[in-house]
């Protein structure tokens, strides 16, 4: 799968794809993502992105026209090994379908995602309108702009590639509570923190009912 990020902040991805299991998924080639600096397809002496919004209001709106030129430029990008490749373009906005795991399933179908981060007050609508195939929103918050969520995107995507996890029952494990050594423990006096018995029962039907009903049982 080829990822490409459109935004103002390149850097702010250096150490997010240098570590840990993303690093490891580049160097084995199950995944390759490039950042894309917005300014580069700017066509004036200040490189600008933004402008005031029309209708008035605070802070500015970033551009269509250069983002425009950098997705239609990235969907030109040839992918290893495939002849017509699968696209997907996604646009980070709050106003956005909420992120479930079903899109992120959906994504990992694809062989290019297109990831644009917005800032400032927010992108000029024709983007979303015309050029993006999902609008999406990590939570039910404003962040100062689209990079922390398509580090969500990424994370949750790569992380359901075949390769990616060393444990493939990782991938699709359900959450409950963890727990690890010590089986006591005593943060203060008169203080007793314990794992719960079921998890020392030694019998798996029962671990698996409790960890069904989360942190029930005992």
């Amino acid at each position: 799968m080829r990822i490409d990020i459109i935004t103002i902040f390149p850097d702010l991805f250096s150490g997010f794809l240098a570590e840990s299991l993303l690093a490891k998924a580049q160097k084995k080639r199950i995944l390759s993502i490039h950042t894309h600096y917005l300014r580069d397809w700017t066509d004036d002496r200040h490189q600008t992105v933004d402008g005031k919004p029309y209708g008035g209001g605070p802070g500015l709106v970033m551009k269509v026209e250069p983002i425009y030129k950098a997705v239609q430029e990235l969907l030109k990008k040839k992918i290893a090994n495939v002849t017509k490749p699968k696209r997907r373009v996604i646009l980070f906005s709050p106003r956005g379908e909420q992120l479930t795991q079903q899109n992120v399933r959906a994504w990992t179908k694809v062989d290019q995602l297109i990831l644009v981060c917005g800032r400032y007050e927010g992108i000029d609508e024709r983007i979303a309108d015309h050029v993006a195939d999902a609008v999406v929103s990590v939570g039910p918050y404003v962040l100062n702009g689209g990079e922390v969520p398509a580090m969500t995107v990424i994370e949750a995507v790569a992380r359901l590639l075949p390769g990616f996890m060393h444990d493939p029952e990782s991938q699709t494990k359900e959450d409950h509570a963890q727990y690890t050594k010590p089986e006591i423990f005593e943060p203060k006096k008169g203080a007793r923190w314990r794992v719960p018995k079921v998890l020392l029962s030694g019998n798996h039907a029962k671990v698996a009912e409790w960890r069904k009903g989360g942190k029930k049982g005992s």
